[in-house]
């Protein structure tokens, strides 16, 4: 009976990660630019207007918003 319980515990918590695999995207500004998108993509990187940047987003993101870009949720 535990080795069921431990199985069914592993097999919920793989279901449960599939939502990871989203892609999410806000939009920014700031003075120097237009609006633009920002999107996660499931690979963990950061696309700008469709393109992949090729460098992760919380790292892209955090450095937008350094420079003085307002990006919305």
């Amino acid at each position: 009976m535990k080795k069921i319980s431990l199985l069914l515990f592993f097999v919920t918590a793989l279901l449960s990660c599939g939502d990871d695999d989203e892609r999410t995207c806000r939009f920014c500004s700031s003075d120097q630019t237009p609006e633009f998108e920002i999107c996660r993509e499931p690979n963990g990187n950061a696309s700008v207007n469709g393109e992949d940047t090729g460098t992760n987003y919380q790292a892209y993101l955090d450095d937008l918003v350094v420079a003085g870009a307002n990006c919305g949720g």
